[in-house]
């Protein structure tokens, strides 16, 4: 085939990470001929440099800690943790940055794939060109799906090729531990970062412009996780910032850093967590007549709105509504659908909830963030609340109270809250932090999600002992401030 023919398909997928895997996996399985177009390693970032990377690094940390804290086991934890042993531990969970499973796996589902750099040509049209050398150009009977994510938003310090940053590749892939590491930032990367590394023999200062860590959850979670920070030996310097950077000449000299308060430190290592750019700069944008580099704006069936025709579809981190790995991959299965609707002429259920809308962007996004202790999310939080005036009943309570957090941990540090509609009398948002929260996350999604009324939630019967009693804890502390009776019980 000359490089002037075109292969033709139903679907043209740019970029095969999670999210970009299952848009094809849907539109596929509808009966769709689709193709998957990248350039790097099939699986893309969470696969490789971010979610399994991270957590693996992570996961021996809180063990470790967990592990020495408690009684009759912190006197038999002795030693540091095997550096080399974690990394190798990471290598695994990271394929080794091997993606031969995923391309078999594609062919498992009959989604072909082209390896190369792809933009768009106009509309429903994609030109790649391969590492051979090759071009190769696609067209789309029915849509274009843009699933290239983000990448590293640095910040503009002069003279940083010079410096050679960190960002959370480098932080997640790294072969030796830095004997010390300069972490600028105050989010996720940053303090996931901070926790693991520390663990692993680092000496870490994290800088931050911010004057708390982690911005967009409960302050109460993000006090949490400073205090645990510092009490591992973590520096944490709020209220300030880089302006200049500067690598010495010898190969020990390390990163020379100026900060705001013309304070000055030196680190083997700096991290650039500093936030997240959309990989839209070099896909061809403006052959479709949108600007390179920008967000991609979508409505909830996660079509491009400024675009004509509904063709053209921008999934995952790139259209900037939730950037999460399997927030991405719920978009996914929604496009998918809306696709496969169209593509068969079938009308659309658009209704908040409804099959062809990506509702949960907007009301109910889980996250964890993996730090010590861990936090887990979904829904308002009481700053969105206030900020978009929202009436809601704040509940509060503390974990370490629960017997199965005691259990758990004997010196338990952990606080949980939820947001409280009064007038619909249902949860629009949770926060737990505390050793294990993660596993309360999915049961606070499904409540808020199903809208399931309070008065039933009386009914859903926590195990004991388990850290889960907290939501029977939290029922009855919003029964008590509201002097409201248990369903069935006088007044």
């Amino acid at each position: 085939m000359s490089d002037k023919e075109i292969r033709t398909y139903d679907v043209v997928v740019i970029g095969a990470g999670p999210v970009g895997e299952n848009v094809a996996d849907r539109t596929r399985a509808a009966g769709l001929s689709t193709v998957i177009v990248e350039s790097e390693l099939i699986g893309g970032e969470c696969s490789y440099w971010a979610c399994e990377p991270s957590k693996a690094l992570l996961r021996p940390a809180t063990l470790y800690g967990e592990a020495a804290r408690f009684p009759g086991v912190g006197a038999a934890v002795t030693g540091p943790l095997d550096a080399s042993a974690v990394l190798k531990h990471r290598d695994r969970m990271a394929a080794d940055w091997n993606d031969h499973d995923q391309v078999d796996w594609l062919d498992s589902v009959e989604v072909e794939l082209v390896r190369g750099h792809g933009r768009l040509d106009g509309p429903r049209r994609v030109t790649v060109h391969t590492p051979e050398g090759d071009t190769v150009r696609l067209a789309a009977r029915h849509a274009v799906a843009v699933c290239t994510g983000t990448a590293a938003a640095l910040p503009p310090l002069p003279g940083l090729d010079a410096v050679r940053p960190w960002t959370s590749r480098e932080a997640t892939s790294a072969r030796e531990v830095p004997d010390r590491l300069a972490i600028l930032g105050a989010g996720t990367v940053a303090t996931e970062m901070a926790a693991a590394w520390q663990a692993l023999g680092a000496r870490v200062t994290l800088i931050a412009r911010e004057s708390r860590l982690l911005g967009r959850v409960e302050a109460f979670a993000a006090d949490l996780v400073a205090e645990r920070l510092r009490e591992a030996g973590v520096k944490l310097r709020f209220g300030t910032t880089i302006t200049a950077a500067e690598r010495a000449g010898g190969p020990d000299d390390g990163i020379h850093l100026t900060l705001s308060d013309d304070t000055r430190l030196v680190a083997d290592e700096l991290l650039l967590a500093t936030g997240r750019a959309p990989r839209t700069d070099d896909i061809g944008l403006g052959t479709v007549g949108l600007t390179p580099g920008q967000w991609l704006s979508t409505d909830d069936t996660y079509t491009v709105t400024d675009v004509e025709g509904e063709w053209l579809y921008a999934v995952g981190d790139v259209n900037h509504r939730a950037l999460l790995t399997h927030q991405g991959k719920y978009q996914a299965r929604v496009a998918g659908a809306v696709i496969a609707a169209r593509a068969g002429g079938s009308a659309l259920d658009t209704r908040r909830w409804g099959g062809h809308a990506g509702t949960a962007d907007l009301e109910a996004v889980p996250q964890v963030v993996f730090t010590d202790p861990e936090i887990a999310a979904v829904g308002l939080t009481t700053e969105d609340a206030t900020r978009t005036g929202r009436v809601v009943d704040v509940v509060d309570y503390d974990i370490g109270r629960v017997a199965g957090a005691i259990q758990h941990d004997p010196g338990y540090r952990g606080h949980a809250r939820v947001l409280i509609d009064p007038q619909r009398q249902v949860i629009v948002g949770a926060t737990f932090a505390g050793p294990g929260v993660a596993e309360l996350l999915h049961s606070a999604t499904i409540a808020i999600t199903g809208e399931v009324p309070l008065d039933r939630l009386w009914h859903a019967v926590p195990p004991f002992p388990t850290i889960s009693e907290v939501w029977l804890r939290l029922l009855e502390t919003y029964r008590d401030q509201q002097h409201s009776p248990i369903p069935g019980e006088s007044r």
